[in-house]
Formats: structure tokens, sequence, C-alpha cells
């Protein structure tokens, strides 16, 4: 059985606490916390100097609030360029793996149980898919005897910007799955049957609506096939978490739509296609 999540990063303007306080309030029972650098309410740079009380803090705050946490989306920087896994820079790659250590700490004392990154980028060098494979693949090992599910979320600007390109990552790491949001697909206009294949890979879910061109819309102007998507889900058995990922950032003007009811809409709508 399926079950639903709000993002904490849907609602930066409000404290931390309230932000939680407020998911419980809309009866959500799960959130998904947002761990970007420069970006969402706590940063890796401070969360994970001391992973182990400061994940242990998170889960007492989230445990007293009612919910629980369904996945920790990590991103070291605002950038993610500058500092991808696969940075053709080794210094670089030794320092996110040294991060991703402690990201996994961090992960089990906050007691959650799925990790959500940013798979690299196409540095457009005759290695980088290479390195890219390794270190997914390296990362993959760590969260799995660390008991962590590890997903990676196929993004526009990306090493994975298409279902293709998706697929060729994932059957090169054993054990790789997808945190998968249709709206980075739906924006490029790759329809939801495109999405298929990717759909048995997934760990988790992010939902929104969306629209060519539009990487967050209103549930009224969504062009994204969810009841397709239930289908593929219920055709895969797929039996994970799926967050209500609607946002609030200039990027891709993100910032456009009023989150509390579409959250509740995109909820209610897909409450029904999965019940």
């Amino acid at each position: 059985m399926v079950f639903f999540s709000s993002a904490d990063f849907a609602f930066p303007l409000l404290s931390h606490e309230k932000a939680l306080r407020l998911v419980a309030l809309l009866d959500f029972k799960w959130v998904d916390i947002g761990l970007f650098q420069d970006r969402s309410h706590i940063q890796p740079s401070d969360q994970l100097d001391d992973p182990d009380r400061k994940g242990t803090n998170l889960k007492k705050m989230v445990t007293e609030i009612g919910l629980g946490i369904s996945d920790i989306f990590f991103q070291s920087a605002l950038d993610f360029k500058a500092r991808a896994i696969n940075h053709p820079d080794k210094a670089i790659r030794s320092k996110q793996r040294d991060i991703y250590d402690r990201l996994l700490e961090y992960t089990q004392a906050a007691g959650c149980r799925h990790i959500s990154a940013l798979p690299g980028v196409d540095f457009e060098t005759p290695d980088s898919f290479e390195i890219c494979r390794d270190e997914l693949a390296w990362r993959v090992e760590k969260a799995a005897v660390a008991g962590i599910t590890y997903g990676v979320e196929a993004h526009i600007g990306s090493i994975m910007t298409t279902p293709e390109l998706a697929i060729k990552m994932l059957n090169a790491v054993p054990g790789l799955s997808l945190t998968l949001d249709h709206s980075h697909f739906t924006w490029q206009g790759i329809g939801s049957e495109q999405v298929k294949p990717l759909v048995p890979y997934a760990s988790h879910i992010h939902a929104r609506g969306a629209a060519k061109g539009i990487m967050q819309a209103a549930v009224a102007d969504n062009t994204t096939d969810f009841t397709l998507v239930a289908q593929h889900c219920r055709e895969s058995a797929y039996k994970g978490g799926i967050c209500i990922e609607y946002t609030y950032t200039d990027w891709e003007n993100c910032n456009q739509t009023d989150n509390i009811s579409e959250s509740l809409l995109m909820r209610d709508k897909l409450s029904s296609l999965f019940s």
C-alpha cells in the first residue's frame, strides 16, 4: 500500500518547526526532509558536523509533532554541478564521499530509511559516465550496509535527463533506485507512457502538477497523466512513499503556486487513483 508525505521545503517561509506542524495539520503522517545547502530550513554544513546528535534531535522534533520521516533529500550545494558526485576534480569527489558517510550516520539517527540525491552531471568528458557509475555504485553499497535505500532523481540538467539515459545508468549500477519525479519529464514534453520503464526502479515518488515548459503547475493546469502513473505503479506492485512535492523556489518559477491548496488537491487526486 502506498503512503503519502509532504515536503518540509514546500513551506520555507515558516520556521522549520512551524513547517513541520503545518504538515501534520494538513493530516499528513509522513514528511520528506530537505537537506539542501543554502536553500532548505536545515543545512548539510550544519547538520552533518555532528550527524548522530543532530539527526537524533531531528527525529525527536518530528516524532513529537506526530510525523515520521519518509525521505531525506540531500543536495550538498545550490550549484549542483559544482559539487556533483562525478566532478572531474578528484578532490571534490573525495570530499563528497566524506559528506556522504556523515549523511548515512545522520539518516540512521533520524530514524529514516531512504535517501534521495542527485545522480551527477554529464561533464562531456570521456569518463564522465564511468566515474558517475562508480560513485553511485559505492553509495548504493554503503547505503545497503547501513540499512538505507538510496534513490537518485532523474532531473533536468543531470546525467539522467531522459528515460533512456536513466535506464542506461540504472542498468549499469545494480541496486540503484529512483526517486521518480514525472514533472522533470513532463516539462520536456515526455509523456507518462514513455516514463513507464522507470517505474519498476522507483523506491520513492515525487508528485506535483506540471506541463510542458512548466516545472510546477496547479493541479487544474497539470498535464502529467497520473491515472496512467497509478496504473504503472499497480503493475509494478509499487508500495513506497509518494511525496506531494510542491516546492517554493524561484528556480523554474516554482514559486507561483498556492502550496497548501495544491498539496491537498494533489493528495486527494492521488488518493482516489490509488485506492
